[in-house]
């Protein structure tokens, strides 16, 4: 299979061999599901919490005593059983971090790539750079190469004027091949990714 390489101006400057089993194999939607869970769920904050009977405020004494009085026994204020007590098993901090083995997470990126593949919505081009730091500049050749909306841009090393570029774009983002995840793969209406980093990622996905 082959791709068509581009330059800046969006014209054909050449052509790439591509894999077929990396970008023309089965889209499996499930490992790219758990990919994008596992992702998600590295990014939750998990600061949540409620006082337990320790932490709630109020006086540790005994409020009347055990027997005599004709009233429920009750050992302190802060008893979760009262208004203002404390919280029975409430949520506590914590990370939802959690690993995927690395043999599915490549099969999700693999998955992510042939879906965009066959969409037609993979563009590659000769190379990712930007002589200034200036958004419109970036602006204008995504809009040469015909991507609007969400993009994300993929080169073997970002180009540091060009990350500066786009950062002020909506949607647009710019990642190293050996960052790329399927998720941002997924979530972007176009990938744009350099000659280079299409080498790297059929090495390291084959």
């Amino acid at each position: 299979m082959q791709l068509d390489v581009v330059n800046d101006e969006n014209q054909k400057v050449g052509a790439i061999d591509v894999s077929d089993d990396v970008f023309g194999g089965r889209v499996n939607k499930d490992v790219m599901w758990e990919s994008v869970v596992r992702a998600n769920a590295a990014e939750r904050r998990g600061t949540h919490m409620t006082k337990n009977r320790a932490l709630v405020s109020g006086s540790g004494k005994k409020p009347w005593r055990q027997k005599g009085t004709g009233r429920a026994r009750i050992g302190s204020i802060r008893n979760p059983l009262w208004r203002h007590g404390g919280t029975v098993f409430g949520p506590q901090p914590r990370s939802y971090a959690f690993n995927l083995p690395k043999k599915v997470e490549i099969g999700a990126l693999r998955a992510a790539l042939a879906a965009k593949m066959q969409a037609g919505e993979l563009v590659v081009v000769e190379a990712l750079t930007a002589g200034e730091i200036k958004t419109k500049a970036a602006a204008e050749l995504l809009k040469r190469l015909g991507v609007t909306g969400k993009a994300v841009l993929v080169d073997v090393a970002v180009d540091d004027n060009l990350s500066r570029s786009v950062r002020n774009i909506p949607g647009v983002s710019i990642v190293a091949s050996s960052r790329l995840t399927a998720r941002s793969v997924i979530d972007a209406a176009r990938v744009v990714a350099t000659k280079g980093a299409i080498e790297k990622l059929q090495e390291t996905l084959s």
